[in-house]
């Protein structure tokens, strides 16, 4: 068995089709497809069952996913060594995190650590789900519950803080918001409510509100909603800094607190880069909100 069919398998793997594959490794696809069957000859079994959506891995490829990702980091921890990397981050370093994270804290805290180690590349994904690690859909994760199962290990990073907000304008339009029954007949922006993918993004339903009149999968948008005087929203304390004109309202009523966790793959604590860049990460997480929510 060759490195380099395991690098065409994982990448396979993760885009779940052959062309991206070889888009994601510029190789031509009739390259890959030939690679992947000769490991499959190889190795006596099939690795992938192909549906209309794509290669799913079969019983067998999941199996060797797990593997060879770790030879993957092997080759990588290597690699970064003999260049001496120990010494300064470089290469690409890919995170996922929710939107609200993503958008309002990770830019200035990424930019900041790539100011400090010019050889470092920095990948956000911000999506409003679950990253998979096993499958390396990203090097680390940020998430608002910790996860139960799986090769991980979890590292809490700091709590945060939500209230219901709206605009000054929005505000000053319409009937005063001074106890919890006046929530009523008020438009209410959140998410999309069979669209919440964790428990711990469900605010609106602490806040005792009945109905989403302006809905969103994601945070920015229903903070834009906000910011430009859709409604009334549960938004982040460290992103209403970034609007001036948004104001807390019924803080005595309804504060929520919630937390981040950093998620990585159990076999990464060997590697070094990956461990520095998450202390920087973690430490300026921490600071970040505690600079933001200070002026909230």
């Amino acid at each position: 068995m060759k490195w380099d069919d395991l690098r065409i398998f994982l990448s396979v793997a993760r885009s779940e089709s052959i062309s991206g594959a070889g888009k994601s490794l510029r190789i031509d696809a009739a390259t890959v497809g030939r690679r992947i069957a000769r490991l499959e000859r190889d190795l006596e079994t099939p690795l992938f069952a192909k549906s209309p959506q794509g290669y799913a891995l079969t019983d067998a490829g999941q199996r060797l996913v797990d593997h060879a990702a770790q030879a993957e980091q092997s080759v990588g921890a290597a690699v970064a060594d003999l260049r001496g990397a120990a010494q300064g981050l470089s290469g690409v370093i890919r995170i996922g995190a929710p939107d609200g994270c993503a958008n309002y804290l990770l830019p200035q805290i990424c930019a900041q650590i790539c100011a400090d180690h010019p050889g470092l590349d920095v990948q956000i994904v911000a999506l409003p789900r679950v990253f998979n690690l096993s499958k390396r859909e990203a090097d680390m994760a940020i998430t608002v519950s910790p996860p139960t199962a799986g090769r991980l290990t979890v590292q809490k990073l700091s709590d945060y803080h939500l209230h219901l907000a709206g605009s000054e304008a929005y505000l000053a339009a319409h009937p005063k918001v001074e106890k919890l029954k006046d929530i009523k007949g008020h438009r209410m922006i959140g998410y999309i409510p069979d669209m919440i993918f964790d428990k711990e993004l469900d605010y609106l339903a602490e806040a005792g509100a009945e109905r989403v009149t302006l809905g969103s999968n994601s945070v920015s948008v229903q903070f834009n909603w906000v910011r430009t005087g859709g409604g009334l929203g549960i938004v982040h304390d460290f992103a209403i800094p970034s609007a001036p004109h948004v104001r807390k309202i019924l803080t005595d009523h309804i504060s929520l607190t919630r937390s981040f966790y950093l998620v990585r793959h159990i076999d990464d604590r060997r590697v070094t880069r990956l461990n520095t860049f998450a202390d920087l990460l973690s430490q300026g997480v921490r600071r970040e909100i505690a600079h933001l929510e200070a002026q909230s």
